[in-house]
Parts: C-alpha cells; structure tokens; sequence
C-alpha cells in the first residue's frame, strides 16, 4: 500500500518532537497532503500497525481513527495541534464535517479558564465539550484555517495564558478523561494518547470524515478505508490504541 505522502522542507528532520518544541504560534513544518499513486481498492480490509500510526502521527501526518461499530461508528482525522498548519486546517475542513475541535486535558483547560459549554451533559457519549475561543493576535473573524489552525497551535502553547482568547469563538475544546483511551473509548481520548506517546504537547486536533456526496452522508469503515489509501494515511481504531496502551502498561509492571 501507499505510504504517507507530505513534502516538508528539507532543512528540518523528521523527528519526533520535544514537549513544548513549535510552540511559539508560527507556522509548523510545512507539509502539504497529496493524493497517492496508484492507490488499488484492497481486496480485504484492514487496519494499519498501530507502531506505523504512531510513527506516521510522530511526523505530523494525520491519522484515521475509527471508533467502534456499535458506538458511533464514524472515522475522524486526527492529527497534532502543534503541527496544525494553515494548509492542514483547511484540508481537515474540506473533507470533514467541518466542526474542528481540539481534545485537551483537564489541567490545561483549568490553566486557560475554559469552562464546560453546559453543566449538566446531556450528549449522547457524553463528549465533554467546553466553551469555544478564538486566539486573540494575529487573527480576524477566527473562522478562516489559518486562524483555527492558529488558535489550535495556541492551545497547547505553554506560553499562551487565558488572557490571549476571547469567548466565544470558532475552535471547540473537549476535555479528555485521564487515563485515556483505556477510561474512554472516545476520539477525544484518542488524539490526547497520540500526543502523550509521540512527545507531542498534549493537543490533538480532529473532526469527523464525511463522504463527498450530495448529502453529505457520515463516512464508515470501508469508507475512511478507502479515503486514508487515497491521500497515503495509516488507519486505526481505538480499540487497537487501547490494546497497545495495555501491552505497554503490561510490560513496566512485568
């Protein structure tokens, strides 16, 4: 199968990044999607190695997650908010639902004084959505990808203090519940341990895919299948993270 494709420039590695590193709110390294050569449908399905997903993740390359069938059996691209881009942001829009949230942890959101949307969830999986922001500098109207891409970045700047965003805005925070994917098996959970295990600050940006049809239909399994071999991304569910997560609490306690 095809393997990622990003062109990033040649005077920066391709690293796994410190905590805290691009950070300052200035634009990541550049990469931009392309669609796959010759990208053949698979003969049966199949998920990536979670080892690649995290490899791919590392890099700053979105990622596919698909939750479980019996859940919400929807497939978000994932990526990390520091290495949001202005082009990756509108990428995630066009083919997305276009409701761009950014899952982060409770202290952060404590540091920044975002608070719940509602006090008493009523949401169905009960995703914890918080007020929504926008970054202050540097911005307009907050709408455009490049200010979404901004104020995503901003989030998980360490420097960034409450009184850079005003509220409400145009990005959706979720809280992430501690302990991860192994507590909830959320997309929200998801982006968060993606961050936590490739040294990333703790930010995972993502929106739900959607099929290009006239109606706009959610995108399934054998669809964002179908949609991560097109533009070259490794697919996982969130039940292999969990599992990859266990053998790894497993093997410090062995």
């Amino acid at each position: 199968m095809p393997t990622a494709m990003f062109s990033e420039q040649a005077s920066e590695p391709r690293s796994v990044l410190k905590p805290g590193g691009s950070l300052n709110g200035s634009a990541p390294r550049q990469w931009r999607p392309i669609r796959a050569q010759n990208s053949l449908p698979r003969s049966e399905f199949a998920f990536d190695p979670i080892q690649d997903a995290l490899a791919a993740f590392a890099r700053g390359e979105p990622v596919v997650v698909m939750d479980d069938e019996s859940r919400e059996n929807e497939g978000d691209i994932i990526m990390s908010a520091s290495m949001c881009s202005t082009e990756a942001m509108a990428w995630i829009i066009k083919h997305t639902s276009g409701y761009v949230c950014i899952s982060l942890p409770e202290k952060r959101l404590k540091e920044l004084d975002i608070p719940m949307m509602v006090p008493h969830n009523q949401e169905r999986h009960r995703t914890a959505y918080t007020i929504t922001v926008d970054y202050k500098h540097g911005t307009t109207t907050g709408i455009s990808a490049h200010d979404r891409a901004l104020t995503a970045r901003k989030l998980v700047d360490p420097s960034a203090a409450a009184s850079d965003f005003t509220r409400p805005g145009h990005m959706v925070p979720l809280r992430g519940r501690e302990g991860g994917v192994l507590v909830r098996r959320g997309h929200t959970e998801c982006g968060i341990d993606f961050c936590m295990l490739t040294n990333h600050a703790q930010g995972g940006v993502l929106c739900e895919l959607v099929n290009d049809d006239e109606m706009g239909t959610m995108a399934r399994r054998d669809d964002c299948r179908a949609f991560a071999d097109r533009w070259g991304l490794k697919m996982i569910s969130i039940e292999l993270l969990a599992e990859h997560k266990r053998s790894l609490a497993d093997n410090a306690t062995s």
